[in-house]
């Protein structure tokens, strides 16, 4: 009998689709022998990474079985078949169904077996008496051998291929992202080694998270059409368009800022945390512009414009951003919302500040220089006096 090994983990309830354990490479390959060869491989890289705990296998350990090798020759001279000798094992070590009985509503089967069952030894399974078609019996021993042997028990198959997972930990507070990042190299020049039929996939967390931002991608060009649509809607001008999408990526150094404060990670919910800042920050563009374009149909010159517009437009934006932030801040220090929340509260606040600075300035650079050259250039005063009456 070969002993089994128990791996135990104790982790916290995992939120949204159950991944497991974080860090998972499969090996997968025709050949089980080579695929384990190489896993034991892969194992040794991963383990060269300091974080990763508790290296383990979904199958990989042989354990010995009892082999019972049939002389067809004897066997058809006794009148048996390979089937008929199994079928005889199978009865006398696990059983055969004799007849149900019930149980309420249910039915069990009565098995019919050997008194020592799986208990059953090697010497005594060579005495096993074998019922012939005649009538008469042999011991087993008369038409069979006896061996052990190393086998696999258990091989887990994926497209119908050997598959064998490695699975690890990781240390605790480190993100499973930068350990599969440390890993991609030295994983890469692994594969690299080995034969064409033979390669390893990454799964875990790396998967789920690419099946999740896929999802999310597939979306996205329509989104931004009709975003695009909406601005077209509301500025009429490819100009101002323009200086609100420049607007947006702003909003990225807060955000890179907020996560690195935080030790959030850039995963799946903090993209959609990205991706909903977009609409804010657009939005107080929005607003500045339209108030740039009242205060410029008043009659004041550009600058004149864009400074009223500020000044009358940086309360609303700068209390609309606070109330989101500090509305933010119950889930911030969630499992799950935190990097979403940490994303939208550092994005917009900053994006927000640097708004009403960046926008005004492109505003008047822009329409600031065209006002002046399509401004009437004055007369000079010679040619603005009276003519004189002169009188002869």
């Amino acid at each position: 009998m070969s002993g089994a090994v128990a791996v135990a983990r104790v982790y916290p309830l995992e939120l949204g689709p159950p991944v497991g354990w974080p860090l998972q490479y499969r090996v997968v390959g025709p050949d089980p022998s080579e695929v384990r060869e190489i896993a034991l491989k892969l194992a040794q890289v991963v383990a060269t990474f300091p974080e990763t705990r508790r290296i383990n296998f979904d199958w990989m350990e042989t354990a010995r079985k009892l082999r019972v090798r049939i002389d067809q020759d004897e066997a058809r001279r006794l009148g048996l078949s390979s089937a008929a000798v199994a079928t005889m094992l199978n009865a006398a070590v696990s059983g055969s169904p004799v007849t149900p009985i019930r149980d309420g509503i249910y039915l069990i089967d009565v098995l019919a077996r050997d008194a020592r069952g799986q208990t059953l030894s090697v010497e005594t399974l060579r005495s096993l008496p074998v019922s012939l078609p005649n009538g008469r019996s042999v011991p087993l021993n008369q038409l069979a051998s006896f061996g052990y042997a190393q086998d696999l028990p258990l091989v887990w198959r994926r497209g119908r291929q050997p598959t064998l997972t490695l699975q690890a930990d990781v240390a605790p507070g480190v993100p499973p992202e930068s350990a599969i990042d440390a890993l991609a190299p030295r994983i890469a020049d692994l594969s690299a080694t080995l034969p064409p039929e033979y390669r390893i996939e990454v799964g875990g967390i790396a998967e789920e998270s690419a099946k999740s931002r896929a999802s999310v991608f597939a979306v996205i060009p329509l989104m931004l059409l009709l975003v695009l649509t909406v601005l077209m809607v509301q500025l009429r001008s490819f100009q101002r368009l323009a200086m609100v999408l420049s607007v947006v990526p702003l909003g990225l150094i807060g955000v890179v800022l907020a996560l690195l404060a935080s030790g959030q990670p850039l995963g799946f919910v903090a993209i959609l945390g990205v991706l909903a800042l977009v609409g804010m920050i657009a939005k107080n563009a929005v607003i500045l512009i339209e108030q740039i374009e009242a205060e410029r149909a008043a009659g004041r010159a550009v600058p004149d414009a864009v400074v009223e517009a500020c000044g009358s437009r940086f309360r609303p934006i700068m209390l609309t951003a606070a109330s989101t932030v500090l509305g933010l801040i119950p889930i911030a220090f969630t499992v799950f919302w935190g990097a979403m929340a940490f994303a939208i509260m550092g994005g917009l606040l900053v994006a927000s500040l640097l708004t009403l600075v960046f926008l005004p300035t492109l505003y008047v650079a822009w329409f600031g220089s065209r006002e002046t050259a399509h401004r009437p250039v004055p007369a000079p005063p010679s040619a603005m006096r009276p003519p004189r009456d002169v009188r002869s």
